[in-house]
């Protein structure tokens, strides 16, 4: 476990982001593993399950709702800890999802989505294996989602990473990412 140095009560968040079945759930999770930080679940995977895999334009208000919920309610645990938060993704994520398969989504989700920016996105790559699991099923638009999260994250102003290589490449890039992040804001008053 890498110690943190304290950030006087600024809240550090890092967003792990991009296309399905690229291990951003077990990279978030082995990051704040890591670093012991505040993680903060995908919510929109539970609200999936629930529905049968199945969503419409009408639930991504719910979903963009409850993921904002997730992060608050963990954004006070972290500030109150060490101050830093790993989300497995964010409301870049429902707006790249809901521009792709309805072609827009709610002006106020993209609002809230700016107005969340992270302090930094590590954008995974699709160079590792699908793995399958109930609720993925779009393997073969995998290459085709990668780039409107590219051009999401660019377009965000938030610093990124582009994280690629094996699983312990990608933690060594992403925890290494996360580590600059991290000194840089103990360094400023």
């Amino acid at each position: 476990m890498e110690a943190l140095h304290r950030t006087s009560g600024r809240l550090i968040r890092v967003v792990v982001t991009g296309s399905e079945s690229t291990g951003k759930s077990t990279l978030a999770r082995a990051l704040a593993d890591h670093f012991d930080a505040e993680l903060v679940p995908e919510f929109v995977r539970e609200f999936a399950e629930l529905k049968g895999g199945v969503i419409s334009f009408a639930d991504h208000g719910p979903i963009a709702r409850g993921q904002m919920e997730l992060e608050d309610s963990h954004a006070s645990v972290a500030i109150r800890g060490h101050g830093l938060l790993i989300q497995d993704t964010d409301l870049l994520s429902t707006v790249v999802y809901c521009d792709h398969y309805f072609g827009g989504s709610p002006q106020w989700i993209s609002d809230a989505a700016r107005a969340r920016r992270p302090d930094l996105y590590l954008l995974l790559g699709i160079d590792v294996p699908w793995i399958p699991d109930g609720i993925r099923d779009r393997e073969h638009l995998r290459a085709e989602m990668h780039e409107p999260f590219l051009a999401a994250v660019v377009t965000s102003g938030a610093p990124y990473a582009v994280i690629e290589g094996s699983w312990e490449e990608r933690m060594r890039l992403a925890t290494s990412r996360v580590a600059e992040l991290l000194e840089s804001r103990s360094q400023k008053p």
